[in-house]
């Protein structure tokens, strides 16, 4: 078969299955939120009545598409609306060498201002059905596939607005450029011809004005707090003269009623027969090429790798085609990787307890100490969170995803700055906090009565739910 055909080949396939699938989660906006206390107070006014003038300028933009354009089409149609703006805030992220508690911290404000945007949209999109502008003019062939949902607003712009706003707190010196790529991610929808203007512009100040919300709760959950205390060297005791964000175990967390809530029990006393024993099974360990090849892979991040698997567990079950799910598994993932890392913090710095080559100066790390205390392990900690939280949205890949979560958290083992007492009770302590993130998954609407489900996933096609 020709290239060519195979090309007309998917492109039908790809139509005939968006024909035979039902609208795009039309109950989404109802959906609980985060930050927004109810999306209906913010629902858009209606779009204009008449797309004529609108249509004819789709139109004109279209025509005078040249390869910049497609080049922008392409690069923010690819996976769902959030896709590309989670990609570049991670990117960011590892850029400026962010600490892992402002990492988790700005990747879930993030994910959750998308999430958020995008069920205050679905809100407006099903209030208003309409149509989009190849629907109502079959003389416009889109450049991309029509998503299986109302028009207005565009689910593209909304994610832009939202996530260019946060990003711009967390990294203002690079404001002007997320101002910009918001600009062009809504306005690559149009010159697509998947959306209308309006689509783009109302879609774009919904997003910018919950980015706005997210930003106002993020300026109070703590972070900002100066930290005046010291850790002098002590004997027995961590100590450290610059210690990573100490006071992050008392930041506002998302489903846990403090990073207290679940304070791990002491760990072994330094200079016990225990503890003795712990670092010397750390001293002992027979590195070998795996063991270091685990080490270096989570040593940069232990979030950018839960995020690739979030990726391809969305492009896998095709969840890209469904932005709600999409933006509700990044917002969940990046709450459990937060919480979880607020909670390790919170027993990180009660017991500040010695690094192994801190109390055995003879045992040599594969690379330098994190400065933050070392019970117990951060990557044990937010991988477990992550593990039980990925394995209640994807249960068949959970063998996977538990062997990856393992991974984690025995990689900080084999660089030697963690006990395996550090990582088993980090195991523990995420565990627990992705299990509070799963009760709130649970519980957020997205999971209506059977009936339902058999009513909204068959076959009938979105124009009958025009009025």
């Amino acid at each position: 078969m020709s290239l060519h055909r195979l090309f007309i080949f998917a492109v039908l396939s790809k139509n005939a299955i968006r024909a035979q699938s039902g609208p795009v989660e039309p109950g989404a906006g109802a959906w609980r939120t985060w930050v927004v206390p109810s999306v209906s107070t913010l629902r858009l006014p209606a779009p204009p009545a008449d797309a004529g003038d609108e249509l004819e300028m789709v139109a004109a933009l279209m025509a005078a598409v040249d390869d910049t354009d497609r080049a922008n089409i392409a690069y923010w149609d690819a996976g769902s609306p959030g896709y590309r703006w989670t990609q570049l805030a991670a990117q960011q992220m590892l850029a400026q060498n962010v600490a892992p508690t402002l990492f988790t911290r700005g990747m879930a404000l993030v994910s959750i201002a998308i999430y958020d945007s995008t069920i205050a949209a679905w809100d407006s999109k099903y209030a208003y059905v309409r149509m989009h502008p190849s629907e109502t003019d079959p003389a416009i062939t889109p450049l991309v596939a029509v998503p299986n949902s109302p028009s207005y607003p565009s689910e593209h712009a909304v994610a832009a607005g939202a996530a260019s706003v946060v990003l711009s707190y967390l990294f203002p010196a690079q404001a002007d450029s997320f101002a910009a790529m918001a600009a062009t991610a809504a306005g690559s929808r149009v010159i697509a011809g998947a959306a209308y203007p309006s689509d783009a512009d109302q879609g774009l100040a919904l997003g910018q004005a919950i980015g706005n919300m997210v930003v106002a709760y993020a300026q109070q959950d703590g972070s900002a707090t100066p930290f005046t205390g010291s850790f002098p060297v002590t004997a027995g005791v961590w100590s450290s003269a610059n210690p990573v964000t100490p006071l992050a175990g008392s930041w506002k967390t998302w489903t846990l009623s403090s990073g207290s809530q679940y304070r791990l029990p002491a760990p072994p006393a330094f200079g016990s027969a225990d503890a003795n024993a712990l670092y010397a099974a750390v001293k002992n360990l027979a590195q070998t090429n795996s063991t270091n090849h685990s080490a270096w892979f989570w040593q940069p991040s232990f979030a950018t790798p839960w995020l690739g698997e979030v990726d391809r567990k969305i492009f896998e079950y095709h969840l890209d085609q469904n932005p709600p799910r999409a933006a509700r598994a990044y917002a969940l993932e990046t709450v459990a990787q937060y919480d979880a890392t607020v909670a390790c913090w919170d027993s990180k710095y009660t017991y500040l307890e010695l690094r192994p080559g801190q109390a055995d100066p003879t045992i040599t790390t594969l690379f330098a100490n994190p400065q933050h205390p070392g019970y117990p392990s951060g990557h044990a900690c937010a991988s477990g969170a992550s593990s039980a939280l990925m394995q209640y949205l994807f249960p068949n890949d959970a063998t996977a995803i538990s062997a990856m979560a393992t991974d984690a958290g025995t990689s900080t083992f084999d660089a030697e700055i963690h006990t395996m007492f550090d990582v088993s009770q980090g195991f523990l302590l995420g565990g627990e906090v992705g299990q509070s993130v799963v009760g709130w998954a649970q519980n957020d609407g997205s999971q209506p009565p059977a009936s339902a489900n058999r009513a909204s996933s068959g076959s009938r096609p979105l124009s009958t739910l025009r009025p």
